[in-house]
């Protein structure tokens, strides 16, 4: 997976934490099953003619993978997460492994055929892109310099959204003190709702890029992915993101180059990752990004 997928899918992390301090553990099958939601899409709505057009196929795709991801996000905080809110905070960072658990098995029974990988529609954006440089080139394939391109865009929509429009504010009010935002005139309740819904947009959409650039799909994705993506939200601070996403490019830039360069190539990648994570702790704990956090007296 490249860094710019963890990224999206680690700005979920990181807003859900910053609103009300839940690591959301369930949101990698959130991931996953937009990218089920996707291939539902492509497999038994589309039309043929659509199919073989993939600037038509793939925006539907998205939508399909988003729209299904929103739907089983705010379900899941409507029925496992709202009535925790104001629980010690165990209660839902259990309740949140258990909701992973069961996602991934309720698309392992419903979904036909999920009980191994199905092959997603890849052929569609195919091609590869030599960039020259010193001594050669290098190859970019399509399906990655897409998945950059629609990356850094929401993540820039996100961002103007968040700081400059009176919901955003509202965002950060509650993320700053939910009772004073409450006195002020603002639903908490609703604030958290659109915090999910965001974030599992995002998640679907990332769902979907992931399986046209693997070409294939499967209940696994989720928990590794989410796994890399909360790492990726540690990294460039939680609660911060610009962080999130600088946090998982670094995560994708070291995936690569200690793959290649380090020792033990790519069977110590995923090691090289958490060596990263655990210096990042030790010398700077609030991340790239983050901030110092405040002991209220």
């Amino acid at each position: 997976m490249t860094g710019a997928l963890i990224g999206l899918i680690a700005l979920g992390y990181t807003m859900v934490y910053g609103i009300i301090q839940l690591i959301n553990f369930a949101h990698g099958e959130i991931f996953m099953i937009g990218s089920y939601g996707g291939l539902a899409m492509f497999t038994y709505l589309l039309p043929t003619a659509i199919q073989n057009q993939w600037y038509f196929a793939l925006p539907l795709l998205l939508i399909a993978g988003a729209a299904v991801s929103v739907g089983v996000a705010v379900l899941m905080e409507r029925f496992a997460y709202r009535p925790l809110r104001n629980a010690p905070r165990l209660a839902p960072l259990i309740t949140a492994l258990g909701v992973s658990v069961a996602l991934q098995e309720a698309v392992r029974v419903f979904y036909p055929g999920a009980t191994a990988a199905l092959p997603f529609p890849k052929a569609f954006v195919e091609g590869t892109w030599e960039i020259p440089v010193p001594g050669g080139t290098v190859p970019l394939r399509w399906t990655g310099l897409l998945i950059i391109v629609v990356a850094l865009v929401l993540t820039f929509a996100l961002n103007t959204f968040v700081n400059n429009s009176r919901m955003g504010r509202a965002m950060r009010a509650t993320s700053q003190d939910r009772d004073v935002a409450r006195l002020m005139g603002i639903d908490p309740d609703r604030v958290i709702v659109l915090t999910f819904v965001l974030g599992a947009a995002l998640a679907g959409v990332a769902g979907v890029l992931n399986g046209v650039d693997l070409g294939f799909t499967n209940i696994d994705l989720g928990f590794q992915n989410g796994i890399f993506a909360f790492t990726a939200a540690v990294l460039g601070g939680i609660g911060s993101i610009k962080g999130a996403v600088a946090g998982g490019f670094a995560i994708g830039l070291v995936k690569a180059l200690g793959g290649q360069y380090l020792p033990g190539g790519t069977a110590y990648d995923y090691v090289w990752i958490f060596v990263v994570l655990i210096a990042v702790l030790v010398f700077r704990p609030q991340g790239f990004f983050g901030e110092t956090e405040r002991v209220r007296a």
